[in-house]
């Protein structure tokens, strides 16, 4: 499973590509908390506006199905970044130096290659939908309320592509760690052990008084 884990910075290129990414990959986060706030807010009309005049938001179901892929796809690389995403790490966590840089590299490149190939499939997926000499540029719509398909499948690849992004530059991480022998590597998530995460709350507890 996936622990606190904390990402390092300094001058270096790869450092200023990571922090560069890292802006938008927050400003891809924060859509996609607007999109769960939104999902809740239209939730409360649809539902008052049943119990109260009988007349529940027309396309409820439709805006939901647009929104799923802000909500699931937008925040993966951000969270990618700081290495939240559930991991099986039993054998990994006892690992240390060139042999656990080595085992993280193959682990991202793995994943690199599977997110390429959706890539490709997410995009072909939205080039069926879009069509400039279609009404809306659309050759498909929302069962209800007729709400152009496209947007919500253009978000798969544009998601995906960021997060091809984040994992090469932590294909470089690793890669220049595993060279180098470095103990602790920039731009990649370093996983923390159950100490290091104590005593990093408690100084930030600290810092706070």
């Amino acid at each position: 499973m996936a622990g606190q884990a904390t990402v390092l910075e300094d001058s270096s290129l790869l450092s200023s590509l990571d922090r560069k990414l890292l802006r938008l990959e927050r400003f891809l986060a924060l859509i996609s908390g607007i999109a769960v706030f939104s999902l809740m807010v239209l939730a409360v009309v649809s539902v008052s506006g049943r119990n109260a005049i009988n007349a529940p938001l027309p396309g409820y179901v439709d805006w939901i199905e647009q929104a799923m892929p802000l909500i699931a796809f937008l925040g993966i690389s951000y969270v990618q970044r700081d290495g939240g995403h559930i991991r099986m790490d039993i054998v990994i966590s006892r690992l240390h130096g060139r042999a656990l840089w080595l085992f993280e590299l193959i682990s991202v490149l793995l994943i690199l290659l599977l997110m390429l190939a959706l890539v490709w499939g997410s995009w072909s997926h939205f080039d069926r939908s879009f069509d400039f000499g279609a009404p809306m540029w659309s050759r498909d719509s929302s069962i209800d309320i007729g709400i152009p398909l496209w947007p919500a499948k253009l978000l798969a690849p544009v998601a995906f592509s960021v997060l091809c992004l984040r994992l090469l530059l932590q294909v470089w991480g690793y890669g220049r760690a595993l060279i180098v022998g470095a103990e602790s590597p920039v731009a990649v998530p370093l996983i923390q052990d159950a100490a290091a995460q104590a005593a990093a709350e408690a100084e930030q507890f600290e810092g706070q008084d």
